[in-house]
């Protein structure tokens, strides 16, 4: 009986939500559950603060309870070192081109570079 009425619902393209005894409503509609069972709370989190890599947690605590000014004066201090840094590595760079880059060096190269262009055959006589 409940088949027959099932399959006359499905052919007809009823939605079982919306019939009364079938397991769909019954289940939308909240039947026949037991109790009102409380619901569960979800626990509220909390902030959990843990060190990092390369940081242990009192660095930490200790950096963010420093003073602002003490900080940027640090921080300044930090990007002093590292320019002059990169201009010492600059000043070494160009004393080491100022070395190599003699006259008799260019007049070393010159030469080579006339020899490797009076080497090259040249393309008489080739055949396509």
């Amino acid at each position: 009986s409940s088949g027959i009425n099932a399959e006359y619902g499905y052919l007809m393209k009823k939605n079982p939500r919306k019939i009364a005894w079938t397991v769909l409503y019954r289940r939308k509609m909240k039947k026949g559950t037991e109790q009102d069972v409380a619901k569960k709370r979800a626990r509220k989190t909390t902030k959990f603060q843990r060190s990092i890599q390369g940081a242990t947690l009192e660095n930490i605590l200790a950096k963010r309870n420093q003073k602002p000014e003490v900080r940027k004066a640090q921080r300044e201090q930090v990007i002093r070192s590292q320019k002059e840094k990169i201009k010492a590595k600059k000043e070494a760079k160009s004393s080491n081109k100022k070395k190599t880059d003699t006259k008799a060096v260019r007049a070393a190269q010159k030469k080579i570079n006339k020899a490797n262009t009076k080497s090259k055959p040249g393309r008489t006589g080739v055949m396509m």
